[in-house]
C-alpha cells in the first residue's frame, strides 16, 4: 500500500549539508557534477539499462539459474560508479530518492528463514547523485528521503551481482497512482545519468500473479505465458506506448500484472533505450504464474 512521502526528522541536518554543498554545482548539465567529464583522464563507461525479473527474496541466498544469470550479467558489462535502483517494493504517494549515505537493509517480507533476516547488504548511499536527481527530474516533484533503506527488490539481487557492496546505491520509489507514461517520462529524464556511469535498474517481474502461484507445481501457467509473450512483442517491437498503456494489452496480462507495482520498473528501464540500441532478454523463464525474464538495453 502506497505510504505518503514524509522526510526522516533524525538526518534533516544531513540534507541540509547536502543541500549547501550541492548548490554551486546545479548547471545544465548537472549529471557531470559527481563523476568525471568525458574528456577526463579516466571516463565514464556508458551503462545499460537492466530490468531485472527478482522472485522470490530467497534468491539473495542461493545458487540457481536466476541468480547465475545475474551474476552473468554483472559480469559482462561495465562495472557501475553507482546504481539507481527502481523497485518494486518502495511505492509512494509523490517521487521519493534515498539519500542516506549508508542505507539500511530493509527486510519487508515474512515467513522466510531466519537466513534471509540476517542478510545486511551495506552498499554506501550515495547523497550526491540523489541530491542531483531531485534536480534533473522536471516531470514531478522529486523529494528526497534521508531515513529510508535498501528494500529487498534491490538488495536481494544486488547481493548476487555485486557481493562485495561496494558500488553506492540509491532507490527511486514508485508513484503507482500515477499512469504508464508518467513512468516512461520520468524515465527518459534519467537518461543522461548512464552517461556518467550509473547503471539504470529497474527490479520487479513482467508476470506477477502470487493468488495463482503454486509453490508445487513450477509448470509455467498458459496464461502467463501468453502474458510474457504479448508483453515481449511489444519490447521488441518498441512499442512502449503499448506497455505503457498495460490495462489494453488484453486479459492475459491484465491477470498477469494484477497490481502495476512489479510492472512499472519495467518502463523505467526501456525508457533508456536510444535509438539503434539492441536489448538482451536473460532468464527467460515463467516458473507457474511469475515470469523472470530480465532485460538488457544498450
Amino acid at each position: 500500500m502506497a505510504r505518503a512521502w514524509r522526510p526522516a526528522e533524525r538526518t534533516l541536518r544531513s540534507v541540509r549539508e547536502a543541500g549547501a554543498s550541492l548548490a554551486s554545482q546545479r548547471q545544465s548539465h548537472i549529471y557531470f557534477a559527481i563523476y568525471p567529464r568525458p574528456e577526463s583522464p579516466m571516463p565514464n563507461p556508458k551503462m545499460p539499462a537492466l530490468f531485472i525479473g527478482h522472485g522470490s527474496p530467497m534468491n539473495a541466498i542461493e545458487d540457481n539459474a536466476f541468480t547465475r544469470g545475474w551474476r552473468d550479467t554483472a559480469a559482462r558489462i561495465p562495472k557501475p560508479r553507482a546504481i539507481l535502483c527502481i523497485s518494486a517494493h518502495w511505492e509512494t504517494r509523490g517521487v521519493g530518492v534515498t539519500g542516506d549515505a549508508s542505507p539500511p537493509t530493509i527486510h519487508d517480507f515474512y515467513g522466510f528463514p531466519q537466513a534471509l533476516f540476517d542478510v545486511r547488504y551495506p552498499a554506501p548511499g550515495d547523497p550526491a547523485l540523489a541530491g542531483e536527481i531531485t534536480q534533473m527530474i522536471k516531470s514531478a516533484k522529486v523529494h528526497l528521503d534521508a531515513g529510508r533503506g535498501l528494500d529487498h527488490g534491490a538488495w536481494s539481487v544486488l547481493k548476487v551481482m555485486y557481493p562485495g557492496a561496494g558500488v553506492p546505491v540509491v532507490q527511486l520509489s514508485l508513484d503507482t497512482t500515477q499512469p504508464g507514461q508518467f513512468h516512461l517520462q520520468l524515465g527518459r529524464e534519467l537518461a543522461p545519468l548512464r552517461d556518467a556511469g550509473v547503471l539504470i535498474l529497474g527490479s520487479g517481474n513482467i508476470v506477477h500473479n502470487l493468488r495463482e502461484f503454486s509453490f508445487r507445481d513450477p509448470a509455467p501457467l498458459d496464461w502467463a505465458v501468453r502474458a510474457e509473450a504479448t508483453v515481449r512483442a511489444r519490447i521488441e517491437d518498441r512499442d512502449h506506448a503499448a506497455l505503457a498503456d498495460w490495462n489494453s494489452l488484453g486479459p492475459d496480462v491484465l491477470r498477469g500484472i494484477g497490481g502495476p507495482e512489479h510492472f512499472v520498473p519495467l518502463l523505467y528501464a526501456l525508457a533508456q533505450r536510444q535509438p539503434g540500441e539492441k536489448i538482451h532478454f536473460f532468464n527467460d523463464t515463467v516458473v507457474s504464474a511469475i515470469s523472470m525474464t530480465s532485460v538488457q538495453v544498450g
